[in-house]
């Protein structure tokens, strides 16, 4: 059992190491101050191409289920994820995004029904100052909106991650599908106010084509399937503490990439993350308290990509 968990954790840790390229992507390769096109791109083909390949729409309540997941996973946390982006150095955009654990933990308390520990706790904690000694420079600058934006999405990805968990996935449909059903909606979403707040650029480089085709099969397609079923079959905080492998990968792209210098601190930081990582990996699995909605091991299906 052991080792399926660490085969699971590595697994979905990969969507989170994808993620911390969409720094590097967004600012060397993206049209400039566009994020609700890079956002809408993103999220709108392989949304569409998943959902036409599984041949099977939402049912009954998972039309609204549906929606509020791919508004909550996609949509918004997409738009306000590349706002932060164009907003902030890629370090404060992540330091601002490791609060996600800390509303996981008591979104998990108020929906999950899972008691809160002082492990977990110390783990978020120890997260946040891995990430901030990490990416946080002296020349960091701050601003309002990226800032904002930066909490409202970590906001969203909590949000998301443990409803996904709470509600599963229905029955006879398959994670791919799950999964496409989202992103399509999130792109679908976002669609429309691209074009009435930005438009359509006038013309798109290569560099600009091969940023959007990254983001979108690799960044969301990939990386989203990976993710959610990481939710299916882990607990909801690590999940969420997976996701500091993103700052950790943003960093090394930078240093690989960007010819950013890496110091003592941020080393200290790196082992602080691992180590705020492996404290909630350790800990024995938790039994959620009986809950008339909570169904999500009885709706596990048969899945393609386990």
């Amino acid at each position: 059992m052991k080792d399926r968990t660490g085969l699971d954790s590595a697994l979905t840790s990969l969507a989170p190491m994808v993620w911390g390229s969409t720094y590097l992507v967004t600012t060397q390769l993206l049209p400039p101050d566009r994020p609700l096109l890079a956002a809408a791109v993103r999220a709108l083909p392989g949304g569409l191409i998943l959902t036409a390949a599984g041949r099977t729409l939402p049912q009954g309540r998972w039309w609204w289920r549906a929606l509020v997941l791919g508004a909550l996973n996609i949509g918004f946390f997409f738009y306000l994820l590349f706002v932060a982006a164009y907003h902030l150095p890629g370090g404060v955009a992540a330091l601002v995004g490791s609060i996600q654990p800390v509303i996981v933990l008591l979104l998990s308390a108020l929906l999950l029904r899972e008691a809160i520990r002082g492990r977990q706790v110390v783990a978020c904690l120890l997260g946040a100052l891995g990430v901030g000694l990490l990416v946080l420079g002296p020349k960091a600058d701050l601003d309002t909106v990226g800032v904002l934006a930066g909490m409202g999405g970590a906001a969203c990805m909590a949000t998301g991650i443990v409803l996904t968990k709470r509600w599963g996935r229905p029955p006879g449909v398959s994670l791919l599908t799950f999964t496409g059903w989202q992103l399509a909606v999130g792109g679908l979403l976002l669609a429309p106010v691209v074009l009435f707040a930005e438009g359509l650029p006038a013309r798109l480089t290569a560099p600009n084509i091969a940023g959007f085709g990254y983001l979108s099969v690799i960044g969301a397609l990939f990386a989203y399937a990976v993710w959610f079923r990481g939710i299916e079959r882990l607990p909801a905080l690590t999940v969420s503490m997976l996701g500091f492998g993103s700052p950790l990968a943003a960093t090394l792209l930078g240093y690989a990439f960007l010819h950013q210098k890496l110091t003592l601190v941020q080393a200290a930081g790196a082992v602080t993350v691992v180590a705020s990582v492996l404290l909630v990996q350790r800990m024995p699995a938790r039994k959620v308290r009986p809950h008339d909605d909570i169904h999500p091991v009885k709706e596990r299906t048969h899945d393609p990509v386990a």
